[in-house]
């Protein structure tokens, strides 16, 4: 029985051997390219047709478009990061964290921003300092409720 796991690691053998982009594949499916992205790392599921479309598109087996569209556990490791790359995320999380949640609450009032009802693009930005990556999020407000 094929696992998520398994899709991922087959995916990024592909990923290596054709030179096939997360663009190209998020192309192959209609969708965001951070979202096919998440998915294919086994973090969100695809709609079962657009799982098909990318497991024929990269060559995988019909079973992968099968764990493809499963839903996911969403679990991940609660240790800090040591990759630099996400580490740095989570320092920003860390350093501006509490600053975005007063942001939201005093612009929104006393709720989230949602993670199911969200957007975001990860841009590189040229700059005559030294290129910049922004990373645009868009979720979707939800107040909490008094009952």
């Amino acid at each position: 029985m094929m696992t998520k796991a398994d899709v991922t690691e087959m995916i990024m053998e592909k990923k290596r051997a054709g030179g096939t982009t997360w663009a190209e594949i998020a192309n192959m499916a209609g969708l965001g390219e951070v979202f096919v992205t998440s998915a294919c790392l086994g973090m969100n599921s695809l709609p079962r047709d657009v799982a098909e479309k990318v497991a024929t598109g990269l060559g995988l087996p019909q079973e992968a478009a099968v764990v493809l569209a499963e839903y996911p556990k969403k679990m991940f490791d609660q240790a800090v990061p040591t990759d630099p790359c996400i580490y740095r995320l989570y320092e920003i999380v860390g350093v501006y964290g509490e600053t975005m949640k007063e942001l939201i609450q005093e612009k929104g009032g006393d709720g989230i921003m949602s993670a199911i009802d969200f957007d975001m693009q990860i841009e590189k930005i040229p700059n005559e300092k030294g290129d910049r990556i922004e990373v645009t999020m868009s979720g979707k407000f939800l107040p909490y409720r008094s009952w």
